[in-house]
Parts: structure tokens; sequence; C-alpha cells
């Protein structure tokens, strides 16, 4: 169906080209059709006026042979031919095209008082010229019919090129970095040079992209013993305001380095769902209430379906920490068979965003709070590693809006 409607598309490259050759071609054939049809016209009038003039000087060698120094002009003389005769002391022609379909070539001269004159019916060369004009016709018509044709098949072998690149450029977009075009040799016209520029970028880009992954896991990693010492040397600390608040970053930094920890392991495809049946209801009220924090949750429907508990719980628990954070009260969280809302009313979620998709340290507009923008982060690797979707959006009314559908009775994603 897909390709039925790019093929009934007029917009696309295709027709454009197509459109052009056609154009190219009737403007070609009107060209040249039109030089054979003056030219035709041109020489079967001169071989009639030679014709002419010739039986002419004729019949003016006859009538002063026989000694006619003054003829009468015939009656039946056209007026535009008399004119002709009176303005001229030779011979002169005239094609007569009154009666349509039945044309004459006059030659008349003047004699004495009077004129003599000769005519040759010209309808035969008409009917020749009007058949030669067919002819043509036929032949551009043919020519369209084999023209049109190859042009949309060779424009094909083209789109067919440009939609190996399109499908890639939308491939790397999703995030596959592995996706190429394919394009070989050195040489080639300029889709093969976007083809192999396309390759280049998604290359490039692979390349940065691991080189930021491997960096944030290393990072994580060279931090968690340091962290574990910062750990260690709180609990040994005096009880008072200063320790309490210690106590307090350095949880705030062991939470970060966990979460880094964990967008490295799925940047790095290191995570595996570990499926099993479960109530998506009770698992989702277990984790709002394991975050501790102020959320009205609503179970529609308590549907069974097999998935990752531990990852849905992180997913679940990261929406609302997110939306608290971010966002303003209530938050509600609504369950209804496998898909689970989490929603806010606080200014909701920035455009770049929704366009976008939430990117790590960024925590789009300012008017959201501050924070490291890693909680949506890893919710959306964790759903794409029990094969669930994460949808983001505003409500119409305000507010930030959470939809996760998870997946019926199938085995989940291995990310």
């Amino acid at each position: 169906m897909r390709a039925v409607r790019a093929l009934l598309n007029w917009r696309s490259l295709r027709w454009k080209i197509t459109a052009l050759v056609v154009a190219a071609s009737c403007s070609v054939a009107l060209v040249v059709g039109g030089l054979v049809h003056w030219t035709t016209v041109q020489r079967l009038q001169s071989e009639a006026r030679s014709m002419a003039l010739t039986d002419l000087e004729s019949v003016v060698r006859e009538h002063r042979a026989a000694g006619l120094a003054d003829v009468p002009s015939p009656e039946e003389l056209p007026d535009e031919l008399r004119r002709r005769v009176a303005l001229s002391d030779g011979p002169v022609t005239w094609y007569d095209t009154r009666r349509p379909g039945q044309p004459w070539m006059w030659a008349a001269e003047r004699l004495g008082d009077g004129a003599v004159a000769v005519r040759f019916e010209r309808g035969a060369e008409e009917r020749s010229l009007a058949a030669l004009d067919r002819n043509l016709l036929q032949a551009v018509v043919a020519a369209l019919l084999v023209v049109v044709p190859l042009s949309v098949l060779i424009t094909e072998v083209l789109n067919r090129r440009l939609r190996r690149v399109t499908v890639t450029a939308r491939a790397i977009a999703e995030g596959d970095l592995d996706a190429r075009t394919g394009a070989r040799g050195r040489g080639g016209d300029e889709i093969a040079d976007i083809s192999r520029a396309v390759d280049s970028m998604a290359a490039a880009l692979q390349e940065r992209l691991l080189t930021e992954q491997r960096f944030t896991a290393d990072v994580a990693h060279e931090l968690r013993t340091p962290l574990m010492g910062l750990v260690t040397s709180t609990g040994l600390l005096a009880d008072g305001e200063a320790t309490e608040l210690v106590r307090d970053r350095v949880r705030v930094l062991r939470g970060l380095v966990e979460d880094l920890l964990e967008i490295s392991r799925l940047d790095a495809g290191a995570e595996a769902a570990d499926p099993r049946w479960v109530p998506v209801g009770s698992v989702v009220e277990a984790s709002v209430a394991r975050t501790g924090l102020r959320a009205s949750t609503t179970v529609v429907e308590n549907a069974e379906t097999q998935t990752d508990p531990r990852r849905l719980d992180r997913i679940i628990s990261n929406l609302v920490i997110n939306a608290h954070r971010h966002g303003r009260g209530p938050v509600e969280v609504r369950v209804d068979g496998l898909t689970v809302v989490v929603r806010d009313h606080g200014p909701g979620f920035p455009a770049a965003l929704l366009e976008s998709g939430p990117q790590r340290f960024r925590t789009g507009s300012a008017e959201r709070g501050h924070g490291h923008g890693l909680g949506l982060t890893i919710a959306l690797g964790q759903a794409r590693v029990i094969g669930a979707a994460l949808r983001l959006s505003n409500a119409p009314d305000g507010g930030a809006v959470a939809v996760l559908r998870l997946p019926a009775d199938t085995e989940p994603i291995h990310d």
C-alpha cells in the first residue's frame, strides 16, 4: 500500500522528472513538426508557383503570337488578383484560400488593357499536407508512449537510491548508528556523493557517541571508589545539622553516579530483561509508594502481562519523581490494563524535549526546575529493554503527560 501511495504521489521526483521529459519531448516535437510543416508548405507553394508561371508564360506567348496586343480580363479573376496585376508590370501569383479544402494557385499578367491568368487546384497537395501532419502527430504520440515509461523506469532507479538514503537517515535519527546506505565506488553522481556523505556522517556520529558513552562509563566507575569512601566517612560523623547536610549531598551524588552507570549499561546494550507474569496495577501502586512522594494512583484494570517488574518499577518511579521535581501537584497515576499514565499539573514538557526527546544533563525550560535530565532518559531506555512504548506529551489544560504502554503477552525486547 505504501508503494502504491508513493507511486501515485504527483509531487514525487519520479513524476517531476517524467513531466520534464514529456515537456521537453513535446517542445522538441512541436519545433521539429512546425519546421517540417512550414518547409513542406513552402516547397509545395514554390512548386505550384513555378508551374503556374510556366503555364502563364506559354499562354502569354500564344496570345502575342496570335497578334493580340490587348485582351479582356477573365470575368472570374478574383479582386485580390486584379489588384496585384494592376500594381505590377510583370507576372504575379496568388494562393487563393477562399474555399476551405479547395485552394487554388493563380498566376496572371497584364496584357494591354486586360490580363491573362491561369490557375491550378491544390486540394490534393493540401490533403497530403494534412496527412503529413497526422503522421507527425502519430509519431510524437508513439514516441511519448516509449519515452514516458522509459523515463519512469530510469527515474525509479534514482528514486530507489534516494529512498535508501532516506531510510538510512531515518534509522540513524532513531538511534541505529550502524545503518549505512551501502554506497560503493569512488566516482559517481550526486546521489552517490550524498550516500557517502550520510555514511561518513553516521560513522563520525557513532564514534562521537561511543566516545561519550565510554567517557560516561569511565567517569561513573572512577567515582564509585571515592564515593564509597565518602559514604563510609559520613557514617562516622557525629550527628548534627552539618552532618545531615553532608549526608544528603552524598546521597544525591551517589544517586547521580548510579544513574550514570545505568545509562552507560543501557547505551552499551548490556541490559537484558528478566520477564515474569505480574499484575501491572499492583506493581505500579508499589512503585509509587516506594518513592515516598504524594501521588494519587487509580487502577481501572489490574491486568497481568509478562514483563520485568524491576525495570517497570524503575520507569514508574522515575516518571513520578520527574513529575514532582519538574512539575506541580497534584500528580496523578492511572493504570488501565497495560497502559500507565503519569500526569502532573505544572508547565508541561518544553517543546524541544517533545520534538527531540529527552537528553541527558538537559531539563528543557527553566520553569521546569533544575536537574540532570537523567530520569526520563533512563525511563526511555528501560522501556526499550522491556519492549514498552513511552510517549511524552502535554495535556490541553496544562501539565506534562507520560504514557507507558506495555506489550501484551509478548517476549520483551533484549536491548
